[in-house]
């Protein structure tokens, strides 16, 4: 795996480089919440775009369970944020199936909606041939969804700027003290249940470290030219 460093522009010029051409393409953008990953993932869908390809965007927030389902072990429960939260059989499909290859290209991007903790049904709409898939989110290289994605990128950053990051984006709505204690009780422990499992930065074809995000770094198992 090659390691480079350099600006913000270069690395989403590399990713965009590496998104296949023909079929749907579906790109995962994971990592820890508070990684970066949902700007990146955006930047990337705006190059994408600027370069002429038709970009679907979608995030694994719109295939939560409901809530009552989701914290069923409680809501400091890492276990349940792993286990419990994300309706992988639905996100396979409606959305990452028929995307692939020998799929209609009829997709669906949500069958949730957090802010009314409702299930939802979309229109189907039907993405170009050549379309792009922009997808973040939380465990998208774990067993039930390795094997779909055309390219897998892992947002990496430390433990404690993912807290600080969080504190400060939420500070409108929780208070430091919550918002430490989801971290720490919940969302940091189910990362490492899912390193355990799962090794998901063993299936990555790039690893961006996102600490200093004007100015990251990144590896690459791609073979030059992808």
């Amino acid at each position: 795996m090659s390691v480079v460093g350099g600006t913000r522009d270069e690395l989403l010029g590399g990713l965009a480089d590496a998104v296949a051409l023909g079929h749907p393409a579906r790109v995962a953008v994971d990592g820890p919440p508070a990684a970066g990953k949902t700007t990146l993932a955006d930047e990337l869908a705006a190059v994408l775009s600027a370069r002429g390809r038709d970009v679907i965007r979608a995030s694994i927030d719109d295939f939560l369970f409901p809530r009552a389902r989701r914290y069923r072990r409680g809501e400091y429960s890492a276990e349940g944020c792993y286990f419990d939260a994300h309706d992988y059989h639905a996100l396979n499909r409606v959305l990452l199936d028929p995307l692939g290859p020998g799929g209609d290209r009829r997709f669906r991007h949500a069958v949730y909606d957090r802010t009314t903790d409702s299930v939802v049904s979309p229109p189907v709409t039907t993405a170009p041939a050549g379309a792009v898939l922009v997808f973040d989110g939380v465990f998208l290289m774990r067993p039930e969804l390795i094997d779909r994605w055309d390219l897998r990128v892992f947002v990496s950053t430390t433990p404690e700027k993912t807290v600080a990051r969080a504190v400060t984006r939420e500070r409108r709505v929780s208070s430091r003290a919550d918002v430490e204690r989801r971290w720490r009780e919940r969302y940091l422990p189910a990362q490492q249940l899912y390193f355990a499992r799962a090794r998901p930065t063993d299936h990555a074809d790039f690893i961006v470290h996102n600490d200093e995000p004007r100015q990251p770094v990144w590896e690459s198992r791609l073979s030059p030219g992808r």
